[in-house]
């Protein structure tokens, strides 16, 4: 097990005349003085994709203050075929605040849909299912699968764990049979279209939120 992390720039930093701050007014005579700041960004502007309270905050202040309040549930998606739907799930993980997003197989993933979000969201690679079970027995974690299938218990009607790690498969293929056969509880989406199943990265951001309407609101 791993913790990832990636310091190359992202896709995008958000346009320097569409989003941020400025330089801090004044120049450096005028600086606050506090540790959690940047002095680049205090001189150059801080243009990140970050909420305001961060702004000027170096990366690993950000980290640390979002470390005193994460969630205790985690997210975990199998990788067997370099899914491009990890990066969604990262930076929806970030929105809500989870404790970490496992990644299960393939150690390399798209982090284009990540808008830079691992920055600040722990991601954690693990090389196989019984690494990633063995870690969630450890830390007295409820494994909840999301799959659509027979046995399943309906989301809409079922109180997700609070201490709890969210297994999701491959899209197309859903869960490998190991993967499923390690779940504590299945539960599965409500769906009303032609479709047998919907997209892993959507998924994962339903899952996500039925767990904070519980547990965070």
């Amino acid at each position: 097990m791993t913790d990832g992390g990636d310091d190359e720039p992202g896709p995008t930093e958000w346009g320097a005349d569409e989003v941020g701050v400025g330089p801090w007014p004044g120049g450096p005579a005028a600086w606050p003085d506090d540790p959690r700041l940047d002095p680049e960004l205090l001189a150059g502007g801080d243009r990140r994709n970050v909420v305001d309270r961060y702004r000027y905050w170096r990366r690993e202040a950000i980290v640390a203050d979002l470390d005193t309040r994460r969630h205790p549930f985690h997210v975990a998606i199998e990788n067997l075929h370099h899914d491009a739907n990890i990066g969604t799930v990262v930076r929806t993980a970030n929105a809500f605040l989870a404790a970490a997003v496992h990644i299960v197989g393939r150690r390399r993933w798209n982090r284009r849909g990540a808008m830079v979000t691992d920055r600040y969201q722990h991601v954690v690679h693990h090389a196989g299912v019984a690494d990633l079970v063995a870690w969630a027995r450890a830390e007295d974690l409820v494994v909840v699968a999301v799959e659509n299938g027979p046995g399943a218990e309906p989301l809409e009607t079922t109180e997700l764990p609070r201490r709890c790690l969210l297994l999701f498969g491959q899209e197309g293929s859903g869960l490998t049979p190991d993967a499923a056969a390690a779940a504590d509880l299945v539960v599965s989406i409500a769906q009303f279209g032609s479709t047998r199943s919907i997209n892993a990265g959507v998924a994962a951001g339903i899952v996500m939120h039925a767990w904070i309407r519980v547990h965070a609101v």
